[in-house]
């Protein structure tokens, strides 16, 4: 009997192991190929999958995501033939840049010339290439470059009061990406008609400027003007947009020779809070905006003194050639008379961002460098509009506020329509003459209501109005005064001959009203373009100068359109 009680507890036990085994090695089967799933789908994962699963911050600072592959094969071949290539891109560069530095001579120098251009024994170092997918019948490709060398680059200068100077530029360190556009791909070896190259982006270019047997600081102000002369000649010899096209195969390339694309229209209208340059008194702000920093195509606004509220309210045109890649800066500047302005802070705007035939109104903050975003210091803000115009848009444009309407004076002018055109005829055929159009109008302004005043009396409350006025012809009106309130209620229509609607601006000023005086509360400050495109529209403006608040506001436009030729 214990046999066989034994025997069976003995089987059901051995039962029992190899069950448990077999369970055992069926999960650890099925872990192993859920690991190995779930390492396939992180193989597969982009960058762009990893970025969104999880956010930059949470990645340490050393994590960096590169879009570029190394290349080190094309340096160590570079270098072994850098002697070669130095001879061949020396007169090359040379070629290139001498005709730009005559062009860009300063006004104390008579001459500017290469007496002796290499580009030393040192071959630069390519960090990376990616390519760029563009859709189109070609490859672009950019290298990004870093370069500390050892030319020997001396210019022959000539001042205008017969000194000749040798001077040296020395410790030469460049940063930067170069684009190469093969196109248009063919069926014919090479397998593409032509190359164009340029300098994408510029993100470096250090170098000092030492006279040969002699000091720089001998003539004042020479070494900062030829400095300046250099960096122009470089931006406009070899910085994108410019691009050297090289035929490879014959063929007519005129399609990739850099040409305008389009115009970008500015309004500069304000700027609020700007950072106070001055130990007395305030800062007296000016504004420089510019798409290609050329001392010629960079616009300059007036000063307005003693102001960091300044309203400037001017109009810039900018040529545009690359709607894609090119953007407008503005940089705010202290004026200090005679010594060198002081900067404030600067800000961008991508002109891919922008809707062709749309006025865009954009608050911009300013910063300190556009490039390294580490300062969180608050600077200001500035106030743009903004309007992209692209060329022969004009051709089957439509309104972009009201369709199947015709368009507003205002539209035919900024998008170049054929009214604000007139042909003429001269000796020599027809040619367009442009009109300026003088958007004339009546300007209905009802000021409904305002909400969340600031309190300015002792009780807490306010007894707030409203002045009305037009910044450039200088009407103004008023509403009457609502006691104890700080949400006050007005429903008052006031009306404006405007005389010239693209250049006027309605400034609204709050007051609170004292019997023996009274407190500023706020204002708010609008151009009338929106109004002009959309005819009518009602709003909440938010209170600048104030802790709190925004008017409630409805807006009407009469135009009443005059022609003037320019």
């Amino acid at each position: 009997m214990g046999f066989v009680l034994g025997l069976v507890l003995g089987i059901t036990v051995g039962l029992a192991l190899i069950i448990g085994f077999v369970k055992s090695e069926n999960a650890r089967s099925r872990r192993r190929s859920q690991l190995a799933t779930a390492v396939a789908a992180f193989s597969r994962l982009t960058v762009e999958d990893t970025r969104k699963i999880l956010p930059a911050d949470f990645y340490p600072s050393w994590v960096v995501f590169a879009q570029s592959q190394q290349l080190n094969w094309l340096n160590s071949h570079l270098t072994k033939i850098w002697p070669y290539v130095n001879e061949a891109a020396s007169e090359l560069i040379k070629a290139s840049v001498e005709p730009i530095l005559v062009q860009y001579t300063p006004i104390i120098l008579s001459s500017l010339k290469f007496s002796k251009f290499t580009l030393g024994t040192v071959a630069p170092q390519f960090t990376g290439v990616s390519i760029i997918e563009d859709g189109g019948d070609g490859v672009t490709m950019e290298l990004e470059m870093n370069w500390d060398g050892n030319p020997s680059i001396v210019l022959d200068i000539n001042t205008r009061i017969g000194v000749a100077l040798p001077v040296q530029v020395k410790n030469i360190g460049f940063t930067g990406v170069f684009r190469l556009i093969f196109k248009p791909l063919v069926d014919e070896f090479p397998c593409f008609g032509a190359v164009c190259f340029s300098l994408r982006q510029k993100k470096k270019l250090d170098f000092t400027l030492k006279v040969v047997g002699g000091d720089m600081s001998t003539i004042p102000g020479i070494s900062s003007a030829i400095e300046d002369t250099i960096r122009d000649a470089v931006e406009d010899s070899i910085t994108w947009p410019i691009r050297k096209v090289i035929p490879i195969l014959p063929g007519d390339y005129s399609d990739l020779e850099l040409k305008p694309v389009g115009m970008l229209e500015v309004k500069l209208v304000q700027a609020k809070d700007l950072t106070n340059k001055d130990l007395i008194g305030k800062s007296d702000p000016y504004a420089v905006l510019y798409v290609r920093p050329l001392r010629d195509r960079m616009k300059k606004s007036k000063t307005i003194n003693n102001e960091l509220n300044p309203v400037w309210n001017e109009h810039f045109e900018f040529i545009i050639e690359d709607a894609s890649t090119q953007h407008l800066v503005v940089k705010i500047y202290d004026d200090e008379g005679f010594q060198a302005s002081e900067f404030i802070g600067c800000a961008q705007v991508q002109l891919k961002d922008l809707e062709p035939g749309r006025v865009k109104d954009v608050w911009l903050k300013l910063v300190k460098d556009l490039e390294v975003q580490r300062d969180n210091k608050y600077r200001g803000e500035v106030h743009l509009e903004l309007l992209y115009c692209p060329n022969g848009m004009e051709n089957g444009f439509i309104n972009p506020f009201k369709r199947d309407i015709s368009m507003t004076s205002l539209e035919r002018v900024l998008t170049g329509g054929a009214n604000g055109f007139q042909v003429t005829e001269n000796g020599n055929g027809v040619i367009p003459k442009k009109r300026d159009v003088i958007v004339r109008g009546v300007l209905c302004i009802t000021v409904i209501s305002a909400e969340d005043l600031p309190p300015t009396d002792l009780m807490g409350k306010a007894d707030p109005y409203v002045v009305v006025s037009m910044k450039k012809s200088g009407m103004r009106n008023k509403t009457r005064v609502v006691n104890d309130s700080l949400n006050p209620v007005w429903n008052q229509t006031f009306d404006f001959v405007v005389e010239d609607g693209l250049h006027e601006m309605l400034i609204l000023e709050i007051w609170d009203h004292d019997t023996f005086g009274k407190d500023y509360m706020g204002r708010c400050i609008l151009t009338l373009t929106r109004v002009i495109l959309e005819g009518e529209y009602k709003d909440s403006i938010p209170m600048d100068e104030a802790k709190s608040g925004k008017l409630n506001l409805h807006l009407k436009w009469m135009p009443q359109p005059i022609y003037r030729d320019s």
